[in-house]
């Protein structure tokens, strides 16, 4: 992927910087309609709020409950599309609202009423539950005062694993994406953007990389990237912290996620089963700016522990938490206003030197950003004109097969990594050979869910995944020893 994307004479129509949610789907549409397409990213794919999300692809409950309907709409109708092209990735899960006092079910019941009408059928209508039915399906929720509960139905992903799709699908589609490639810079030839300047992370080596059309899609850090272009440029963005703690199943053996429409603080608190764990969010807290590692804050922490003892009959402690995560939410608006009312709707910008800024949306909007974004660099580039092809664009496929034939390469390949995790060996050798996995922590992270579902015993494996990866790329006793260190102190920030 370097070799191609600073071939002497690469003649690039679309460059896209960030290699998140949206900046991948751009550079998917992109390619997807023909363009000689590149992407570049800094750290890791997916390595900020696209790995940190809720792990839903949903129309927005709380966005109906104040009004937005045309976002819930649009992305209700995104649901069905990744639900269609991505099914190995996203799947349908059924979600429980209880209710304890007697107004929630009229006044829930006819707002899930809607959701059901703006989804068009989708997954299923919404129904009443008694309170035996709503116990059957939440079998750890607090009985006291129960009277029934609500059911609808939703979507729920892994985040990084369908970035790392997206990745893939555009390689597929003759794009080039390389991460661990940090922008230093932009180039312009008298007022115009004709490309970036980039420093290999492994080596140092700084190059230059043109481009008829270069798109900022670095999600919270977009603004830094606009300065770049013009150091007085205004904030776009207001970021906002949403922190989730990780539990063991036995907090919610249910196969349905809890749903609790209205927290203290105004947010929708979720219980969600995710890979054989229990994910509780979110809260909502404003930021003063971005960062690659935001901690949850311990009044975070604990608003969400007291929600969870309030609803669920075992009373989870700091001690429970498997992991703990925060993610920034690129939010558009003033610094002053309050982020639950911020707008979740994305915008596109254009500088007066034609680079293309897009911000805020979210994971589940992510295709309709991206063919929006492309629309737009075709103005601004001169491109020929054609039409997105992402909707009936199924993404690519899982590679069962091939990881397969690499567990079957040597003994013991097929072994667990952890007793704890469900990992094998063999996932190191894939992630590095076929996922450009670069570092332990891209494996442990993204390229498996190591970190977020058990953050002490992807630890406690980071040794042996970092000499699983030495022998792929031919690193040294050094390089092992630092890349164990560094892991151990991430997997720290991520452990109460």
């Amino acid at each position: 992927m370097l070799s191609r994307l600073l071939a002497p004479g690469a003649d690039w129509e679309v460059l896209v910087i960030g290699g998140g949610a949206t900046g991948l789907g751009t550079a998917v549409d992109a390619a997807a309609r023909g363009y000689r397409t590149a992407l570049v990213e800094g750290e890791d794919f997916a390595k900020g709020s696209s790995s940190r999300s809720t792990k839903l692809i949903h129309g927005g409950v709380r966005y109906l409950q104040q009004g937005h309907l045309p976002l819930v709409f649009e992305a209700l109708h995104e649901r069905a599309l990744l639900l269609r092209n991505a099914p190995h990735l996203v799947r349908e899960l059924s979600f429980v609202v209880p209710r304890y006092d007697w107004w929630e079910g009229p006044y829930y019941g006819l707002g899930l009423k809607l959701y059901d009408l703006l989804a068009r059928g989708g997954l299923g209508a919404s129904h009443l539950l008694s309170r035996e039915e709503t116990l059957n399906r939440l079998p750890t929720l607090e009985p006291k005062g129960l009277r029934g509960g609500i059911s609808y139905q939703d979507a729920q992903f892994d985040d990084a694993r369908l970035a790392l799709t997206l990745a893939r699908t555009a390689a597929d589609l003759g794009g080039v994406v390389v991460n661990h490639l940090p922008v230093t810079g932009l180039i312009k030839e008298g007022d115009r953007i004709q490309g970036v300047r980039v420093r290999e992370a492994e080596t140092g080596a700084e190059h230059e990389v043109r481009a008829r059309g270069v798109v900022n899609a670095t999600g919270v850090f977009a603004d830094g990237v606009r300065r770049m272009d013009d150091p007085g440029s205004d904030h776009l963005l207001a970021p906002s912290q949403g922190v989730h703690l990780v539990l063991d199943r036995r907090f919610q053996p249910g196969e349905s996620a809890l749903l609790v429409p209205q927290t203290d603080d105004g947010r929708v608190l979720f219980a969600v089963p995710w890979h054989d764990r229990v994910i509780v969010g979110t809260t909502d807290t404003p930021v003063e700016g971005p960062s690659l590692e935001p901690r949850p804050q311990a009044q975070e922490v604990e608003f969400l522990l007291a929600h969870a003892r309030r609803y669920l009959i075992y009373d989870p402690g700091p001690g429970d938490v498997l992991a703990c995560f925060a993610g920034l939410r690129p939010l558009v608006g003033h610094d002053s206003a309050k982020t639950a009312a911020l707008s979740r709707d994305h915008t596109i910008l254009v500088s007066p030197s034609c680079l293309v800024t897009v911000a805020g949306g979210k994971w589940t909007t992510y295709r309709r950003m991206a063919a929006d974004t492309v629309d737009q660099v075709i103005q601004v580039a001169g491109l020929e004109k054609r039409p997105s092809t992402t909707a009936e664009l199924p993404l690519h496929g899982p590679d069962t097969a091939g990881l397969a034939a690499v567990a079957a390469e040597r003994p013991g390949w097929d072994e667990p990594l952890h007793l704890n995790l469900p990992y094998r060996v063999c996932d190191v050798v894939w992630a590095a050979r076929h996922e450009m996995a670069r570092t332990v922590e891209d494996v442990l992270a993204r390229r498996t869910r190591a970190l977020l579902l058990d953050a002490r015993a992807s630890a406690e494996i980071a040794p042996a995944v970092a000499a699983l990866l030495a022998a792929e790329l031919g690193r040294d006793e050094a390089w092992q020893q630092a890349q164990v260190a560094e892991y151990q102190e991430l997997a720290r920030g991520y452990r109460l």
